[in-house]
């Protein structure tokens, strides 16, 4: 007899796989770990040193693409409840990946200074000696956040109220855009953050950065087709191409004609990552324009294996992410103990991105060899239900009645 669960479906809701969020996930993912290991080549040939927007864009613009594309569905087939429920796992599942993360950042770096704290100031995590209390209290309340580990907090708020965000996307899209970009605008124009532990505000403002998220659902959730016909014309894929080579030649010349010093310092403001600067929007959203045109959705290099890698990561991208941060700060030491090295610095680059890959890998087989199973009554119980019915039948109620 099977034992049915009350209240599921057990039909999938099937969702056509869009392997570009996979690659973009996972191109952003290798730049943010080469990001946290500076001094390798791989810095010098980033993409933030040719423009105002960084991988942390690519990121939080795709995760809102990926959220409306998956659970938008499961909203529109299952109802907002089951869907908005998938959702605010998801956003559980990234909150204590933030803080088993933290813990064993902590390890890490106590093993590394062996016993000592000449790593504290480095991590940012000195405040946890002297005020201990506090500090895992303002960690639980996401306002402690060691170096490296700031983007998962703005991942988990942006996902925690993303249900509302799909649903009013889904019904009133224009609204839930204005409502977003009203929030943005305020955030910079007052200044309004959530404040961080022992001091300061956060890295990431969600306020404004939240923004972004939402304009990656709404494209995740299919925009309106006068969008896609504007966003694909010849003259926006021109103008978004003439920004983004325009920023690339100011930036090769950044630091060579002190360009810095011509900028008024009001207006650096918009170039600000924190608070994701007017000028740091326009560049990434160029981009994206530019990518949408030269990566369509079955574009043919995403069956190759050389983008396996790249792929595999996007695939798995919250282990991912960790992964990377834990192995970025090792990277970190193992440069200050081998100074002045290129051959070691391009090793632990390099070695950083085959352990990622391979840990894609291991989970990508481990998915792929999972038994789906349902718990059914063994066949003397079974026998027992039609011989003795008095018997069985009150004990088959007190679990719940289903088919047998």
């Amino acid at each position: 007899m099977e034992m049915p669960v009350p209240g599921v479906k057990l039909n999938p809701v099937e969702i056509p796989r869009d392997f570009r969020l996979d690659l973009y996930r996972g191109y952003a993912l290798w730049l943010i770990f080469l990001a946290h290991v500076p001094g390798t080549f791989f810095n010098r040939i980033t993409p933030w040193n040719y423009g105002f927007s960084d991988p942390a864009e690519i990121f939080i613009f795709v995760s809102g693409y990926a959220n409306a594309y998956v659970y938008g569905r499961v909203m529109e087939q299952r109802g907002f409840v089951v869907g908005g429920a998938q959702v605010v796992r998801r956003a559980f599942e990234a909150y204590v990946a933030q803080i088993f993360l933290f813990v064993i950042l902590i390890g890490e770096v106590f093993w590394l200074s062996h016993g000592s704290h000449a790593l504290d100031d480095a991590m940012n995590i000195r405040i946890l000696h002297e005020r201990p209390d506090e500090s895992i209290v303002a960690l639980l309340q996401l306002k402690f956040m060691p170096v490296n580990m700031n983007v998962l907090p703005l991942y988990v708020v942006v996902l925690a109220v993303s249900p509302a965000v799909l649903w009013l996307l889904r019904k009133m899209p224009a609204l839930a855009l204005a409502l977003a970009a009203t929030v943005y605008a305020v955030a910079n124009l007052f200044g309004l953050n959530f404040p961080s532990f022992p001091r300061g505000y956060w890295y990431f403002n969600p306020l404004a950065w939240q923004f972004l998220f939402v304009l990656g659902a709404w494209c995740g959730l299919g925009a309106a087709d006068w969008v896609w016909s504007l966003v694909r014309s010849r003259l926006v894929l021109i103008l978004a191409a003439v920004y983004a080579v325009s920023v690339f030649v100011m930036f090769l010349g950044w630091d060579r004609l002190n360009l810095g010093a011509l900028i008024p310092e009001s207006s650096l403001y918009a170039f600000g990552k924190t608070n994701l600067g007017v000028l740091r929007l326009l560049h990434f959203l160029a981009l994206a324009i530019v990518a949408d045109w030269l990566i369509p959705r079955h574009w043919p290099p995403l069956s190759w294996r050389v983008l396996r890698p790249l792929i595999l990561c996007g695939q798995h991208s919250l282990e991912v992410f960790c992964l990377g941060v834990t192995l970025a700060f090792a990277g970190q030491v193992a440069l200050v103990e081998a100074p002045g090295s290129t051959i070691i610095r391009l090793l632990v680059a390099v070695a950083g991105i085959a352990v990622m890959v391979a840990v894609s890998a291991l989970l990508s087989w481990y998915n792929s060899t999972r038994v789906s199973f349902r718990i059914v009554a063994d066949a003397a119980g079974a026998k027992a239900d039609v011989v003795e019915p008095p018997a069985v039948g009150p004990a088959l109620q007190s679990v719940g009645s289903g088919p047998s």
